[in-house]
This record gives structure tokens, sequence and C-alpha cells, in this order.
């Protein structure tokens, strides 16, 4: 069963949207969430995900057991998403032997060049689609 390791920040509703499709088109796969904060676990929860824990160590226990990392691209950037990201997670998450997924969400000073300024949906729709090909 593969396991697929969501993480986000502040509300949650990247992390949100990307559990509720990834559950739709993998339903055989194992996610956990994991919010810097308990409002982002929360909302991940309730999108379905098969668990759900908040904080940095959290985030540096499921980097070692996830075959693909998926979240906004700040997880991989300290002090990103209004500095909910620290250090030690984005280490965690980059140092990790899974695949990541970015989704290339430019804000909170993090631009990402080259880009195309898709909307959330179909950048949702795009990351579903690369984890996919990641675990065939």
């Amino acid at each position: 069963m593969p396991r697929i390791l969501v993480i986000d920040a502040q509300g949650g509703g990247i992390g949100r949207q990307l559990v509720s499709a990834l559950k739709k088109e993998l339903p055989q796969a194992h996610i956990t969430a994991v919010g810097a904060n308990s409002l982002a676990a929360s909302a991940m929860l309730k999108a379905g995900a098969d668990a759900a824990a908040t904080g940095e160590n959290a985030v540096a226990v499921a980097c070692r057991r996830a075959d693909v990392i998926a979240g906004p691209i700040g997880i991989v950037i300290a002090d990103a998403l209004l500095g909910e990201i620290t250090p030690a997670m984005a280490c965690a998450v980059g140092q990790s032997s899974a695949k990541r997924i970015l989704i290339p969400v430019n804000h909170c000073d993090n631009i990402v060049v080259g880009v195309p300024d898709l909307n959330l949906s179909r950048l949702i729709q795009e990351a579903v689609a690369r984890i996919k090909d990641c675990l065939i």
C-alpha cells in the first residue's frame, strides 16, 4: 500500500483539497496528513486522511515513512508559510528519500519563475497526476 504524506500549514486549504482528490484517485493509498498547526491537520483529516498529526516532530517522523510527500512548495523553505515551516521541517522534507510533489503557489515572498499561474484546482489535479505516476 503506497504511503502518501501531505503537509500543509495556515488553514490547511491546499492540503484539504489535495487529500480529497487523492482519496478519489488513489483510494488504496494510506494518506497521512501533517499540519504545521492543528487547524491545518484537522482540515486534512476531515477531507479523508487516514491519520493526522501536528508539528515539527510529526513532520520529521512522517517524512521517514513516506513514499511520496506532497504539499505547497513552502514546505521545503525554512520560515515559509508565514513562519509556520521551521528549518527542521524543511530539512526533514528535503532529506527524505520520498518523492516530493510540490505545488508551486506564489505567495509568502516565494515566487517560482517559469511556472504558469494556474488556479489551485488545476494545480491539485496536476499534483495528483504526478503522484499517481510516482506510484505506478
